[in-house]
């Protein structure tokens, strides 16, 4: 490093700040080993380089060494891709085969942390599982740097990793980078996961899943813990969702005096999380879908409890309400359902197969793959309007199929369309995706005015038409449904169940940010009244 650069950072300063802080946490020295091809002016190669300098410049708990790939560490720990990056090698078996930036270096940070600490982070469920592990695994975490999900299915191969050094190695590669390895596994979808060379899940998984699966090399998609829920916890509001309605309804809850718990299966930020460029939220003329929510869950969590993984198994009412889990049982005196909904499927043949091979709900997720390629997206409302501009943006050849004459989305994405020329099939349906053995090779589309049936040529399906409410809790327990499946409302966002209230997408509606936003503050509002002068109880006279 020259003068000149000593003063130059690739970390942005409030990054800085916050890593400094974090790093304060640091007990033992983690050694970060860089390799890269020597004199490579791959700009993957140049990025990692950066990145990691920077990390141990902030910290002297952290140390950055660059090797070539012709060097003798690199025939020691059999390296062969630039960039890759090693962390404490000699300890454990953890890499990242292509640059940990983007979302990725969200798992690069908490592993350093992990590292560190000498702490694999796993709760005693997952601990319990991989003690009897007796046969040696090596785990496969196929990301891109826009995928929200990615960065918690890394960290639990990563900390497996850490807790049983002697079985497991563990590795995130990154699809775009590698595009012959993801062709190898037929990655079409990330998170992609494969252990010994077998795919075993496609999607973020709880980590107890994960876990099992680590195991027995097989798909558990139906899996459940054996173990009972463990300790009780009291607090007056469970919220059971983490996206904006459910972060906000925390906020408001813990303002009005109400100790909560936000709930989420998932990840933090609901569908926004994967939003490319949200235009429509007041205060931000444009801000990324995963930015906006890292604001608005950073303010949440200064006020609450939110427990991410830890998806809601049971729902009782009684005396008290609790929501049980595989971790807890949750009682409390009011519940907010705020589960949101679910990508709406096109319910044709081919696209079952070929989900996670081609077929496509998440944009931002998967659309890294198919830069050059050749795609259609589905719809014609907002989402499938800024989906379809995302995925011209990164280079992917796309054209709009809508089985109407007219768009539904706000006239400022129709006129972005416009500008951009994309290609639009108007009156179109998919009825059919045809793959060749397990590549999905184009789509057959109908036209609704003529009838005509034509085949066109694609590598990738993304599909925006609409969702479906999770209501599979609400339907359970006997909350009044409208005949589109989602949870009726009063004004007060008040269910036909007394102390249960819903908000967000999971209600129907205008369903919008800032609409997700004021039902969010609603239904936690009310729920405090509620408690105080609870109006289902007849005053005696």
């Amino acid at each position: 490093m020259t003068d000149d650069d000593k003063d130059k950072w690739f970390i942005p300063e409030d990054s800085r700040k916050m890593l400094e802080e974090r790093f304060k946490e640091l007990d033992r020295k983690v050694i970060l080993e860089v390799f890269v091809d020597e004199g490579s002016e791959n700009p993957y190669n140049i990025l990692t380089m950066l990145f990691v300098n920077d990390l141990a410049r902030l910290s002297d708990k952290i140390e950055a060494r660059v090797n070539t790939l012709d060097s003798k560490k690199s025939e020691k720990y059999m390296v062969t891709r630039s960039p890759t990056v090693l962390i404490n090698p000699e300890q454990y078996k953890i890499r990242y085969t292509g640059a940990p930036v983007g979302e990725e270096g969200r798992s690069f940070i908490e592993t350093i942390m992990l590292i560190s600490k000498g702490q694999s982070g796993l709760n005693e469920d997952s601990r319990k599982i991989l003690d009897d592990l007796s046969e040696k695994r090596h785990v496969q975490v196929y990301v891109t740097p826009g995928c929200p999900y990615c960065p918690n299915q890394v960290l639990h191969a990563f900390r497996a990793a850490v807790y049983r050094p002697d079985m497991i190695s563990a590795e995130c590669v990154e699809s775009t980078e590698n595009p012959d390895l993801a062709k190898k596994y037929n990655v079409g979808a990330v998170p992609h996961t494969i252990i010994n060379d077998i795919t075993v899940s496609k999607g973020l998984e709880p980590e107890e899943r994960f876990m099992a699966e680590l195991l027995s090399l097989e798909p558990a998609e139906e899996w459940e813990p054996t173990t009972e829920p463990g300790e009780i916890v009291e607090v007056d509001l469970i919220i059971i969702g983490a996206g904006p309605a459910g972060l906000t309804a925390a906020i408001y809850g813990e303002r009005s005096g109400l100790h909560s718990v936000v709930l989420e299966k998932e990840v933090i930020g609901g569908q926004v999380s994967v939003t490319p460029v949200v235009e429509n939220y007041p205060g931000f003329s444009n801000i990324p879908g995963k930015k906006l929510m890292d604001i608005i869950s950073s303010q949440a969590s200064n006020y609450t409890h939110i427990r991410e993984g830890e998806g809601v198994r049971e729902i009782k009412v009684g005396r008290h309400i609790e929501a049980i889990t595989s971790r807890n049982n949750y009682v409390g005196n009011a519940l907010i359902i705020a589960t949101g909904s679910a990508h709406r499927k096109l319910d044709v043949p081919g696209e079952a197969k070929f989900s996670g091979h081609g077929v496509s709900y998440c944009a931002t997720c998967d659309g890294y793959l198919y830069k050059g390629k050749k795609v259609i997206m589905v719809g014609g409302g907002n989402n499938a309007l800024t989906d379809a501009l995302y995925l011209n943006n990164l280079g992917a050849r796309v054209t709009i199929v809508h089985r109407r004459d007219e768009f539904r989305g706000e006239m400022y994405l129709q006129e972005a369309v416009n500008r951009e020329s994309i290609p639009i099939k108007w009156n179109s349906i998919v009825i059919k995706i045809v793959g060749k053995d397990d590549e999905l090779v184009g789509v057959k589309l109908e036209n609704l005015q003529s009838g005509e049936v034509k085949n066109l040529k694609v590598d990738g399906v993304f599909a925006a038409i609409g969702e479906i409410p999770n209501t599979r809790l609400a339907s359970e327990i006997g909350l009044k449904l409208d005949e589109s499946g989602f949870i009726e409302v009063d004004r007060n966002c008040r269910t036909n169940i007394p102390r249960i209230y819903a908000a967000g997408d999971v209600t129907g509606g205008v369903r919008q940010i800032v609409t997700a936003v004021g039902e969010g503050s609603t239904a936690a509002i009310g729920a405090f009244e509620d408690i105080s002068h609870p109006y289902w109880i007849k005053n005696e006279k």
